[in-house]
């Protein structure tokens, strides 16, 4: 019998992550593909993504509506959260998968995890074991670990970590970044099938921004306000803005996205969502990435570009020497986007190294998956690493 393998997916960024992991289990014989589609994907707001998702020939079984707005607060999140919980567990009550696939931490991911221990389906937990301390994602990624039974990490250096959170070794498998499949499978555009695309002309320097809000910060956005100084004087510098997470100060930085667009239409533009295969093709011919997004630690090495990462939005994830990190006042970020684009930092790039790996994770996760035994019951003991407390 076929073994039924659900994913879940709630952002464009997710999506694009997990797509070769869907395209191999469809693959597989002895496994079978369900797919439940929520969050932003579902939101007008976000690009409604659900329509990429379907045009790359995926079939959708559940579509969970959280009900998301351009201006998102803190307790809108919440109760997305808990339409999220309701939503997945009435999804999974049809599907009865025997294993659900959940990537990252996000909210709309802790409220799939949640109904998926309470409704007794065994979760596989990618991307583990990873830090980043400024945004409260950190918390729910480990709170997921804890539910989960079986673990998929980018790192050696995380794999111990979500061992030393108790999790058993044998289940706690070190895959790579899932996000490097595409590096490897995926056949980019050329630069002027890209330029046509975007109707955007590359400049000298070409820079792929994407600034998310600090969630653990009550002052999400003056990192966002003095990058935008920064660029606005760096006019040697064409800008491709990718629009943020759907999280609380989302609209806020949104409004200081177009307000600064319309103002230099000529070196700048927004895209609600690229999609993976555009947004992998910026990356190939861009300059440089600046933000504060994962993209720009996790794949923008494999590129062989400079990343500036703002703020403490990333603090603790594993990092190239290609990222520099820097705070969020505006001398900190002038003298990062300085030494990112600076001639003798890129031609240093040849020596460079992603410590995520090289691709295939999502083969390697097919064949676990295939070889997985099924607990009769979640109950999981917990892995105590002795110490001395003296």
């Amino acid at each position: 019998m076929s073994r039924k393998i659900c994913v879940f997916t709630g952002t464009r960024a997710e999506y694009g992550l997990l797509y070769w992991l869907m395209k191999d289990i469809i693959a597989a014989q002895d496994l079978t593909l369900q797919l439940i589609v929520s969050g932003s994907h579902l939101s007008s707001h976000h690009g409604h993504t659900i329509e990429k998702i379907e045009s790359d020939g995926f079939h959708i079984n559940c579509a969970v509506d959280l009900e998301l707005t351009e201006h998102d607060t803190r307790s809108d999140i919440a109760s997305a959260a808990g339409r999220a919980t309701a939503g997945v567990a009435d999804a999974l009550k049809k599907l009865k998968p025997d294993v659900i696939l959940l990537l990252g931490d996000r909210y709309e991911l802790l409220g799939a995890a949640t109904a998926a221990l309470l409704c007794g389906v065994p979760i596989f937990h990618l991307h583990g074991g990873e830090l980043t301390e400024g945004a409260y994602d950190d918390a729910i990624r480990h709170s997921v670990t804890k539910m989960a039974s079986w673990h998929g990490v980018a790192n050696e250096v995380y794999r111990k970590r979500v061992i030393q959170m108790g999790e058993e070794p044998e289940k706690v498998f070190n895959v790579g970044g899932l996000g490097l499949d595409n590096f490897t499978r995926l056949d980019l555009l050329s630069k002027d099938e890209l330029q046509d695309q975007l109707d955007f002309h590359f400049g000298k320097k070409t820079a792929l921004v994407t600034y998310h809000s600090v969630t653990n910060s009550t002052d999400e956005d003056v990192g966002f306000e003095n990058l935008l100084k920064v660029l606005e004087e760096r006019t040697d510098i064409s800008i491709i803005f990718t629009y943020p997470n759907a999280d609380q100060g989302r609209a806020e930085l949104v409004k200081k996205m177009e307000r600064f667009i319309s103002r230099f239409p000529e070196r700048s533009r927004g895209w609600r969502s690229l999609g993976q295969l555009r947004y992998l093709s910026t990356l190939k011919y861009a300059d440089g990435v600046i933000g504060n997004s994962s993209s720009g630690i996790i794949e923008a090495p494999s590129f062989g570009i400079g990343t500036v990462n703002i703020g403490e939005r990333q603090s603790g994830r594993l990092k190239a020497f290609s990222v520099v990190d820097c705070d969020s006042d505006y001398a900190s970020i002038s003298a990062a986007v300085e030494k990112v684009f600076d001639t003798d930092f890129v031609n240093g790039m040849g020596q460079l190294s992603n410590p995520y790996g090289t691709g295939g994770a999502a083969q390697k996760l097919v064949n676990i998956l295939q070889t997985l035994i099924l607990p009769d019951q979640l109950g999981k003991p917990f892995f105590d690493i002795p110490f001395d407390l003296s």
